[in-house]
């Protein structure tokens, strides 16, 4: 008799204790990491999107004018984590080239994309010759370029330069910016650099469909055009903007986007933006 009160104690012990272990994975399984966070960091007068996979890939687009850029990664990256799987140059112009010099300086590169433009400046040679020292993989970025981000439904689709520029020296790179379309599951996210309406004429070619808009040029009336934003159709444009003398974001820009009931975000006004995505639903922070 006592001996078969003890073994149902144990077999109780037991159900408790694997059931406690189960209870246990359960919580480890949904504390990982299930979704994308694409920051738009509030740099002043200048563009930089820091973006983070469930993989845990981190990819840095433009690194704005100072180095204002190494607080941001700072808060969104772990203290013991030097390095960045990707960095994007859209387009060699000081407000998205200064802050990435001051990474290099700071951080492992496994990749960069870049257009190969040169630009007579002192910020270009640091940039140049600090990438030539870095120990990553090179690449020129042209249309029709896939970059997969770890997951097959995660990816960048490099929608312009639509021809290499590589070597070429331009007093105005603009036209010539990187401009990114990132998938991430069945939401989507348009990143357009500085381009102006001429790239945007070739852009609205293709499937630029998007939730997200990152907005040209600090929102510069010289692009974004009603043409661009009814293919675009975005739910969100964020405007990356500081303190200027241009004007941005102008007017006519923000008129043609109250025009399409976009929701407007501006770094200058609701400071930093993150947006969570979880490959159907997104998530808007502001700090």
């Amino acid at each position: 008799m006592n001996y078969s009160r003890t073994k149902i104690t144990f077999i109780f012990i037991g159900l408790l204790f694997f059931s406690n272990v189960f209870a246990w994975q359960v919580v480890f399984g949904l504390s990982g990491q299930q979704y994308s966070e694409v920051n738009f960091f509030n740099v002043g007068q200048g563009d930089a999107v820091f973006i983070e996979t469930p993989s845990r890939k981190q990819i840095l687009i433009d690194g704005g004018p100072d180095s204002q850029i190494l607080e941001k990664l700072g808060k969104e990256m772990s203290f013991y984590d030097r390095t960045i799987d990707l960095v994007i140059l859209t387009h060699p112009e000081k407000d998205h080239l200064f802050g990435l010099i001051e990474v290099l300086k700071r951080y492992k590169i496994k990749n960069i994309l870049w257009t190969g433009v040169v630009k007579d400046m002192a910020e270009w040679e640091e940039w140049s010759k600090l990438t030539e020292e870095e120990d990553a993989n090179i690449k020129i970025a042209e249309a029709g370029d896939r970059i997969i981000l770890g997951n097959p439904f995660i990816f960048f689709d490099v929608l312009n330069p639509t021809e290499s520029e590589d070597g070429n020296e331009l007093e105005d790179s603009n036209n010539t910016s990187i401009v990114l379309s990132l998938t991430i599951g069945k939401n989507k996210f348009l990143f357009t650099g500085d381009a102006s309406f001429k790239t945007e004429k070739q852009l609205i070619e293709k499937d630029i469909d998007s939730d997200v808009l990152k907005v040209a040029h600090h929102g510069s009336k010289t692009s974004t055009s009603e043409q661009f934003l009814e293919k675009v159709s975005p739910l969100i444009a964020v405007i990356s903007v500081g303190k200027n003398n241009y004007g941005h974001p102008t007017e006519e820009l923000l008129a043609r986007l109250d025009n399409f009931n976009i929701e407007v975000l501006r770094t200058d006004e609701d400071g930093d933006v993150k947006i969570i995505s979880n490959g159907e639903n997104l998530k808007l922070i502001t700090k």
